[in-house]
């Protein structure tokens, strides 16, 4: 067990849509037609809305990361989970050959048989926890992916806001994945799938080994469940959600990855991410889920045209889109000038996401 300390840390004229999509097609299976009552790429923005905004640079850092020696501070404490460990994640790594690393026009990676893009491989993963001075048994918390990205500059915010009674005295589990990145990659396995493993692997292996090692309890309340990441370990938060509302019921999202990015290939959700809000949130009745997402005017693949079903913006654009038609309690914040998981959006965003997403849960 160790104890961490803590760190502080154009509109041009392609400007995008915020109700647009683009779709990146797997070639084992037919591509789907585009459809054409949807907005194209590039459109203007709509009028800003109580759900949909606009942000615009300079970016600056919010008050809240000031730390500020009057409030309690929380301590960060960080363990080593082993692959041999792991019942649901044994480990895979990537093969790096010609085949895993073909590339299309655009610079996405093409689908291939899985039986050579990866591998059995171990991993270590590291594990941070944030424990408030103000925790108590059966704690609210926050799932965050890619933990070491995100652990130094959430204390501080936390600090400062659970001490002004904005959010409650959670816990912050933040995990990294399992290495590498993108398709075949342990990573990309954890956080680009559609399905329910990555938060049953949550449930089972890894919340146990946070309580066994610091003495803390978790809240079986949805309600006090959240879960938060950028790129794929968006995506990755709400499919935690999506797959089991009934654990967890808060996400907040940065460049969500909901492209076709999933690997292995799954026929029954053939263009990965991109399912969500092409056939997924439209078909099904709506789940009580509250999402916060941001993405970047210049996100990754941002000028990739619709039919390579792999563009960040767009495809952030039609999520929020279908989210509104669903009735779904969201926010959608698009940056303009910004890039993917732009630091300067995160470090400006948080605090203010962090306030909405648990706006109505008791506080300390």
């Amino acid at each position: 067990m160790a104890i961490v300390k803590r760190g502080m840390g154009m509109k041009n004229k392609l400007i995008l849509s915020f109700l647009a999509g683009v779709f990146f097609a797997a070639p084992v299976f037919a591509q789907p037609a585009i459809d054409p009552n949807l907005p194209k790429f590039p459109t203007p923005p709509p009028k800003v809305t109580a759900e949909d905004s606009i942000i615009d640079p300079p970016y600056a850092d919010a008050p809240e990361y000031k730390v500020d020696p009057a409030v309690p501070q929380g301590e960060i404490r960080e363990f080593i989970l082993y692959s041999e460990d792991s019942k649901i994640y044994p480990g895979i790594v990537r093969i790096e050959n010609e085949i895993s690393a073909k590339r299309d026009t655009y610079g996405n990676r093409t689908p291939a048989p899985e039986a050579q893009v990866s591998k059995p491989g171990r991993y270590e993963r590291h594990v941070f926890v944030y424990i408030p001075k103000q925790v108590k048994a059966n704690a609210p918390f926050m799932v965050v992916q890619d933990g070491r990205s995100y652990i130094n500059r959430m204390a501080p915010v936390l600090d400062n806001m659970i001490a002004a009674g904005r959010v409650p005295a959670m816990i912050i589990v933040a995990t990294d994945s399992g290495g590498s990145d993108a398709q075949g990659s342990q990573r990309g396995l954890e956080y680009d799938t559609l399905s329910d493993r990555y938060s049953n692997w949550v449930e089972q292996e890894l919340l146990p080994a946070v309580s066994q090692r610091y003495g803390v309890s978790f809240t079986s309340d949805p309600e006090g469940r959240a879960t938060m990441g950028g790129s794929s370990g968006a995506i990755c938060a709400w499919t935690m959600a999506w797959y089991h509302p009934e654990r967890y019921r808060k996400v907040l999202s940065y460049s969500g990855t909901f492209v076709n990015q999933a690997s292995p290939l799954d026929p029954k959700t053939p263009r990965g991410g991109w399912e969500y809000h092409a056939t997924m949130i439209p078909k099904a009745a709506k789940k009580p889920i509250r999402i916060w997402m941001e993405v970047g005017e210049k996100d990754n693949h941002f000028d990739d045209p619709e039919n390579t079903w792999h563009n960040w913006p767009l495809a952030n654009n039609r999520m929020a889109a279908v989210l509104k038609q669903k009735g779904y309690d969201y926010k959608y914040v698009f940056a303009m000038n910004a890039g993917h998981v732009d630091n300067r959006v995160v470090r400006q965003t948080l605090p203010s996401a962090l306030e909405w997403l648990w706006r109505g849960y008791p506080k300390n």
